[in-house]
């Protein structure tokens, strides 16, 4: 009955430390709030940069595992290269370790007043971030209370034989290293586990002189075993996603495997335990604590040269790209994935730039298809029809897809600037598809002119010439972002295509009184004029619609450059 009791009070103890780190996280990450989100993309232009941001956002947010399954989300979205996911999951495994130092001190005999502080301060403000920080302070207190429950469990069976030769066992690497592994997969936090082995190695404190239960050289295989099991969260989370999401789900896998083995052989011939315990040689808690951190930035700074050769093993194990896919409908930026709850601490800015990018893709296409339909009325043939037909079909794929993951994340918990955001996204998509579908009538005039055998005059050609150039013009200041005075300067070039149309329907009327132009063919040249100043109008609404989306609609290759010159 008193084993039994004391199973139910460690039970209970780890249960109240791990809803306390949620607690704490959740507080954290409210009051640091998207920004974080926003440092981990814009930070990130070299290594040093990069591992600074991983470990003070994980520090701020307290997971590592949130942090890690953010970056995946982000290199999902097209944010992040691989290059800067690496030194940010190098940084969060370094900012993972301010919860075991914190535990350390062991301020238990305080932690209720911090409790009641902050339950008292949850309780009765009504200021949210207020609410925030009292959750910080309650959470931080819990933590403290809940080991004290644990330490005290197990405080009767110290010395207990049976216990002291299991955990003796554990200074066999394997054994030690995949116990970690297991242990933390059941506990879900590599730093709430850590927490446990601390619990354990102050009850031995307070034991019988000589009775420990643990000390760091059967604890730190254990902890190293932590380590990598913490990348179980997230290689699941990238189950569904891009190749290059899986790659950095895998970086920080093979990241903590290397790390390990290093850290094992180098054990083997030096006494690292015994050089860890010389910093705080009484307390075997900050022993472990001081381990964890050492072992996390020793990995980085072991590894943090070996980037490139970490992120060609990466590439090795998953081959290919997405070019794989050219001949397919299929979504770049968007998953199936990104629609999981475990993806939705990533936060909306990720599911933004990522429905963004598919935009992009979509616009590129339409004006692709509005191109190749003037040139058609020009020069037609069956492949030029063929090619217009296959990209009409992909843009209504793309609009039928991205609409469904917008209206996904319309249905979840939005600020006011972030509804407004997917909105505009959504008029945008509906204007590109009017483009498309503008783009079919002008190839669809095409065909009609070849099947009459009509031909337009050189005059109406070089009109038509003209409204390839403006065309391809407009789309280019949409898709390249080179200055903040896109609208201005599409609602000039619609203005043009508006006085272009007008004068192009006077030159008809001119051509059709001196008997140049094709009667039949003025009726089709007449209707093209038509959809070429909807157009401009489409074009117009999209550069409106773009002033309420945080990052314009700049090309996928563009993007991809401007990372690949900050890696």
């Amino acid at each position: 009955m008193e084993l039994f009791t004391s199973i139910l009070a460690l039970l209970s103890g780890l249960a109240i430390f791990m809803y306390s780190m949620k607690m704490t996280s959740g507080g954290l990450e409210a009051v640091a709030g998207s920004k974080l989100k926003g440092v981990l993309q814009k930070l990130t232009d070299n290594r040093f940069k990069g591992v600074g941001v991983g470990a003070g956002v994980t520090a701020l947010i307290q997971s590592s595992t949130a942090v890690t399954v953010m970056v995946i989300g982000f290199v999902n979205a097209g944010l992040l290269n691989l290059h800067q996911a690496l030194w940010v999951i190098m940084g969060a495994n370094i900012g993972t370790n301010i919860t075991s130092q914190l535990i350390a001190f062991d301020i238990g005999e305080f932690a209720p007043i911090l409790a009641v502080v902050g339950v008292f301060v949850v309780i009765f403000t009504r200021n949210k971030k207020f609410k925030n920080i009292g959750e910080i302070v309650t959470g931080l207190g819990f933590i403290f209370i809940s080991m004290n429950i644990m330490k005290d469990a197990m405080a009767p069976y110290a010395s207990d034989p049976r216990l002291t030769g299991l955990l003796s066992r554990m200074d066999n690497p394997l054994l030690g290293i995949l116990v970690g592994i297991i242990f933390v997969n059941i506990i879900s936090s590599s730093a709430a586990s850590v927490g446990v082995l601390q619990a354990l190695a102050m009850a031995s404190a307070g034991a019988a002189a000589g009775a420990g239960v643990i000390d760091l050289e059967h604890a730190m295989y254990i902890i190293m075993g932590f380590n990598i099991g913490t990348c179980v969260t997230a290689l699941l989370s990238s189950i569904g996603t891009t190749k290059m999401a899986v790659r950095a789900a895998l970086m920080h896998l093979f990241f903590n495997v290397i790390g390990t083995v290093l850290f094992t052989v180098a054990s083997l011939f030096l006494p690292i335990a015994h050089w860890v315990e010389l910093l705080s040689p009484t307390d075997v808690a900050r022993q472990l604590a001081n381990f964890h951190l050492v072992f996390n930035l020793g990995g980085t700074l072991l590894l943090l040269p070996a980037g490139d050769l970490i992120v060609k093993l990466v590439n090795l194990a998953v081959p290919g790209d997405e070019s794989e896919k050219e001949g397919q409908q299929y979504l770049k930026y968007l998953t199936p994935a990104m629609l999981r709850p475990e993806f939705q601490i990533a936060g909306s800015s990720v599911y933004t730039t990522a429905v963004t990018n598919e935009v992009k893709r979509m616009l590129e296409k339409a004006a692709e298809n509005v191109s190749r339909s003037l040139r058609a009325v020009l020069d037609n043939d069956d492949k030029i029809q063929e090619e217009i037909n296959e990209n009409e079909e992909y843009i209504d794929y793309l609009n039928k897809e991205i609409s469904y993951y917008i209206s996904h994340c319309l249905t979840q918990e939005l600020t006011e600037e972030e509804a407004m955001t997917y909105s505009s996204l959504f008029k945008i998509t509906g204007n590109i598809e009017r483009m498309g579908d503008h783009a079919t009538n002008i190839a669809g005039y095409a065909n009609m002119l070849q099947n009459k055998g009509l031909k337009l005059s050189e005059i109406a050609r070089a009109e038509v010439e003209s409204m390839i150039e403006i065309i391809e013009k407009t789309v280019k200041i949409l898709t390249h972002n080179d200055g903040d005075d896109i609208h201005v300067r599409v609602a000039k070039a619609e203005q043009k295509i508006d006085d272009m149309t007008d004068q192009y329907r006077l030159n008809q009327l001119d051509r059709m009184k001196t008997g140049i132009c094709n009667g039949e063919a003025c009726v089709i040249y007449s209707e093209m004029l038509t959809d070429f100043e909807r157009l401009g109008d489409h074009m117009l609404n999209i550069a409106e619609a773009q002033e309420l989306v945080p990052e314009p609609i700049v090309t996928p290759a563009r993007k991809k450059a401007k990372n690949e010159k900050q890696a």
